[in-house]
């Protein structure tokens, strides 16, 4: 069984984790506002719910997401996870609003508050269960480079915060009186799960348009550095994508120009490899091989050189800027 194999089913076994552990914390939170009769409290039932659409879609798109590349997806499947990040955004703002709904009905009719002392109990004991499967979701979607399992970590750790934000509220109603607060404190949750929707489906339609990722850039460039040989000498024109957990690097390599074909090939191929080894990167380098064209001398370290116009003076690392820009002329 590969490493690969094993990683997919680590995956999915995380993903349908999330759906079992969704289900029990929702009636958790269904309990605790029967109990209380709270409109804050069934806010944070309402958003239980989208909790488990979105990790039954997140399931599915990391199903979808390991099948390896084919004819149609030459770049694998992997920007469904961005879609199902997407998705799930649309669903929290989504959540969001009827929680507004729900929020602006209890402080115009008001609310009629039962025992709100063991329903906020039961509800605490949601949160915090909330909170470990949003941290493990969190971690685990990072360790396995899971775009689909991070959002869905960072959406059910904003949920945590929304039910802790909520029991501090309804201390405060139960120590005041003031039931007004009660729906203030919902309308609140709606506020802060709209934006959290918003964040979602902004981060993800970049990614699913290939916007540049600064920090992935960084990331690469700084594997390239540590991986670098002599005869590596420069860098241009160097773009990133992503697909899922998969990254697509292209790039212009220059080389001394007396290299034959076969040995910069195979220099700057080892090299790409060697790179995203070195920086824990799952993906591929597309290569476009450079000849120096006596343009580098300053900084190239052949010795002898048949070539060499000028003498080396510099031994400066690959920067961001060079390594983006198009090269010379």
């Amino acid at each position: 069984m590969s490493a690969e194999h094993t990683a997919q089913q680590t995956r999915i076994r995380i993903a349908s984790l999330s759906i079992v552990a969704g289900i029990c914390i929702l009636g958790l939170k269904f309990l605790a506002y029967t109990l209380s009769g709270s409109v804050a409290l069934k806010s944070d039932a309402i958003e239980s719910i989208v909790n488990i659409v979105a990790a039954v879609f997140a399931l599915g798109a990391v199903i979808f997401s390991g099948k390896p590349a084919d004819k149609e997806h030459p770049y694998g499947h992997g920007k469904i996870e961005h879609f199902s990040a997407a998705f799930e955004g649309g669903l929290i703002s989504l959540a969001a609003v009827f929680i507004l709904i729900e929020a602006t009905k209890g402080l115009l009719y008001g609310v009629e508050l039962k025992d709100l002392g063991r329903g906020l109990a039961v509800n605490l004991l949601a949160g915090v269960l909330n909170g470990l499967l949003g941290w493990f979701l969190v971690a685990q979607g990072r360790k396995q480079r899971s775009r689909a399992l991070e959002a869905d970590g960072h959406h059910i750790l904003s949920d945590f915060w929304t039910s802790m934000g909520i029991a501090a509220g309804l201390v405060a109603v139960k120590l005041t009186g003031l039931k007004w607060f009660d729906p203030i404190m919902a309308m609140m949750v709606g506020l802060l799960l709209a934006r959290t929707g918003f964040r979602l489906v902004k981060e993800s339609s970049q990614a699913l348009l290939d916007m540049e990722d600064p920090e992935m850039l960084s990331r690469v460039l700084a594997a390239m550095n540590k991986s670098r040989t002599w005869d590596i000498i420069a860098l241009h024109e160097m773009r990133t994508f992503r697909t899922g957990r998969y990254t697509h690097v292209d790039v212009h390599m220059v080389v001394p120009e007396y290299y034959p074909v076969r040995r910069a090939h195979d220099l700057c191929e080892d090299f790409g490899k060697a790179a995203l080894l070195e920086g824990g990167i799952e993906g591929e380098v597309h290569t476009h091989v450079d000849p120096c064209a006596r343009l580098y001398c300053d900084r190239c370290a052949a010795d002898p050189c048949p070539i060499r116009t000028t003498p080396k003076t510099s031994n400066s690392p690959f920067t961001l800027d060079e390594a983006t820009a198009l090269g010379p002329t």
